[in-house]
């Protein structure tokens, strides 16, 4: 990169497979800037938009970015649960209970506005300074305290045993205990086998740049930076 100072807000498209670290991690080797940080993490398995603080100057202010809304695209496959409630984990099977599209509708009815959450096992919250998915990996579980959270959930499609639905949520919400819980409500079990993330505050994931682009031509990245703090 050249010497012309690098810093704003970068919006990536997340490739599957990846964590939120490691695209922290190139970025900062493409740039030689050390202080950057993100609005929100997103698991390996899932894809979409990353809100990336680049430099100093943004990455002090991220509060104005993490307490955003957010939304997502997700797939859950009914009929098994995971330990991770995502495709990362094995599969346990639940039920071959077939449900009915007015089922369906009735349980997405029941999740939606203010709702109590438990954090899951695998996630990246801290108890006592230690992540919970390093006990979770030891086969280790605790007691989690119930989180407030609002939803509110979109019916997209349902092909059992995949039903497809879009969330929009509060900060902390996690996707896939909502969708292990809909499983619960559901009778079935269910885990996520997608989450893609659509938006974040005012930033949408048609505004974004796949990862790959900017590591193929890094000397797009100044093109590709919001800098003007004001829209914020």
């Amino acid at each position: 990169m050249e010497s012309e100072v690098i810093e704003g807000v970068l919006l990536l498209d997340k490739p599957e497979g990846k964590t939120s670290f490691y695209l922290v991690h190139r970025l900062r080797k493409i740039t030689k800037v050390k202080k950057i940080g993100h609005a929100g993490t997103l698991d390996p398995f899932a894809t979409g938009l990353m809100v990336l603080l680049i430099g100093k100057n943004f990455t002090r202010k991220s509060d104005l970015f993490l307490n955003n809304e957010k939304s997502y695209l997700t797939t859950l496959v009914l009929g098994h649960t995971t330990p991770s409630f995502d495709s990362e984990t094995a599969q346990t099977f639940v039920s071959d209970k077939i449900p009915s599209l007015e089922e369906i509708q009735n349980v997405i009815a029941s999740f939606q506005g203010e709702l109590l959450q438990t954090p899951p096992m695998f996630s990246a919250k801290k108890v006592d300074g230690t992540p919970l998915y390093e006990l979770a990996r030891k086969g280790i579980s605790i007691d989690r305290k119930p989180c407030k959270v609002t939803v509110s959930i979109e019916f997209i499609s349902y092909n059992y045993p995949e039903l497809s639905l879009k969330v929009t949520c509060s900060k902390g919400t996690y996707i896939r205990s909502l969708g292990h819980d809909i499983g619960i409500a559901l009778g079935t079990g269910a885990y996520l086998s997608k989450l893609r993330r659509l938006s974040s505050g005012l930033f949408h994931l048609d505004q974004a740049t796949p990862l790959s682009q900017i590591e193929n031509n890094p000397f797009i990245l100044q093109d590709k930076l919001i800098k003007d703090l004001r829209c914020f």
